[in-house]
C-alpha cells in the first residue's frame, strides 16, 4: 500500500512539473553583460554576442542584462556582483577590467571575456597556455603586434623616436607597448612612453608626445578608445602620424591599423556562450579563441590631413576605412 501512495504522489509530482512548465513554457538562460565602456569596438563586440545568443538559442529562451560600467573599474566590480547575487547562468565582460571584475566576483558562474587581448595577463597567470580553466575562457582581440610595429617602420620611414600613448591603468595596454617596443629597438627606434591614467590628462600627454616623436602608437586601449578624437584634437598643428591598435582608435586619431572585426569577435564568444548554456561543451577545457584574420585599414580624411599618398597605401594591400 505504501508503495501504491509513493507511485501515486511521484506521478502527482511529475504532472504538476509537466503542467508548470507548459504553462509558462521552457526557463529562460539568464545571461548579464559587463561593458567597460561606450566606444565602437566594444559596442560591436557586445551587439555580436546578442546576436548570436538570439540566434542559437532562440530570442525568447534567452533573457540578456547588458550594464555598461563607464569606464569605471569599481563599477565593474559593483555589476558583477549584482550578477552573482542575481545567480545568473553566464557572465561576459566586455574588455579586460570588466573580466578582472567578474574573475574576482566568482569561481562558480562561467565567464567568457571578449576584447580582452592577452588572458594571462589580464588574470596574472605565469606561462599561460592558451586555456584559462576553472570557469573563465573567452575570446582575444590580439592582432600581431610584430606586424603592428613594422606598421610604423614601414609608413613612417624617417622615424627615430616613436610614442607609446596608453592608459597606465590597463594591464594589457601595457602589455602592447612592451612587445611593440621591443621590435622597434631592435631595429634601432627610440621608443619613449607617454601615459595617461584616465580622460582627464589625455590632451597635456598628447600635447607633449607630439612635440617629442616622429610618430605615435596607440595599443587597443579602452580608455583612448573612448576618446580618440580628443587625442587627434590635442595634436594641434603638431600633428604625427598614429598607428592604432584597431579600427575604432584609428578612425578618430589614427593614419592606419591592422584591423579585426569586433562583431565577429564578439559573436564567437556568444557562440561559445550557447554551447556552455546547452550543456555541449565544457568552459573549463574551452581554449581562448581569437579573430579568424586582420585587415590593414587607412584612415582616408587624417592620411590626406597629414598629406599621405593613400594610392601608396592601397598598393602595399591596404583598404580604406568605413
Amino acid at each position: 500500500m505504501k508503495k501504491v501512495i509513493c507511485l501515486a504522489l511521484t506521478l502527482v509530482m511529475l504532472l504538476s512539473a509537466f503542467a508548470f512548465t507548459s504553462c509558462n513554457g521552457p526557463q529562460k538562460h539568464r545571461v548579464g553583460v559587463i561593458q567597460l565602456v561606450t566606444h565602437p569596438a566594444l559596442d560591436a563586440a557586445t551587439e555580436g554576442f546578442v546576436q548570436a545568443l538570439k540566434d542559437v538559442l532562440g530570442e525568447e529562451n534567452v533573457e540578456i542584462d547588458v550594464q555598461n560600467a563607464a569606464n569605471s573599474t569599481d563599477t565593474c566590480a559593483t555589476i558583477a556582483q549584482s550578477f552573482v547575487s542575481k545567480n545568473v547562468d553566464l557572465i561576459m565582460a566586455n574588455a579586460t577590467p570588466a573580466l578582472q571584475a567578474a574573475y574576482n566576483a566568482t569561481t562558480k558562474i562561467p565567464i567568457l571575456g571578449t576584447s580582452v587581448t592577452e588572458y594571462g595577463v589580464a588574470l596574472g597567470i605565469d606561462n599561460f597556455s592558451g586555456t584559462v580553466g576553472g570557469n573563465v575562457s573567452g575570446t582575444s582581440d590580439l592582432a600581431n603586434l610584430d606586424d603592428q610595429a613594422q606598421m610604423i617602420i614601414d609608413l613612417v620611414p624617417g622615424a627615430k623616436t616613436v610614442g607609446m600613448l596608453y592608459c597606465s591603468a590597463e594591464a594589457n595596454s601595457d602589455y602592447q607597448v612592451k612587445k611593440v617596443a621591443e621590435y622597434l629597438e631592435a631595429r634601432g627606434i627610440t621608443c619613449q612612453n607617454y601615459e595617461f591614467s584616465d580622460s582627464n590628462d589625455v590632451s597635456a600627454v598628447v600635447a607633449a608626445a607630439v612635440a617629442a616623436c616622429d610618430a605615435i602608437y596607440v595599443p587597443t586601449d579602452n580608455t583612448a578608445a573612448s576618446c580618440a578624437e580628443t587625442i587627434y584634437g590635442a595634436m594641434g598643428n603638431n600633428k604625427k602620424p598614429l598607428i592604432a591598435g584597431e579600427s575604432g582608435i584609428c578612425s578618430g586619431c589614427g593614419i592606419a591599423t591592422l584591423s579585426i572585426s569586433y562583431y565577429d569577435l564578439g559573436y564567437a564568444t556568444g557562440e561559445m556562450a550557447a554551447k556552455i548554456l546547452k550543456g555541449e561543451a565544457s568552459i573549463s577545457t574551452m581554449p581562448i579563441g581569437y579573430a579568424a584574420q586582420a585587415t590593414k585599414k587607412y584612415n582616408a580624411a587624417i592620411c590626406a590631413d597629414l598629406g599621405i599618398d593613400t594610392a601608396a597605401l592601397e598598393a602595399a594591400g591596404y583598404t580604406a576605412l568605413n
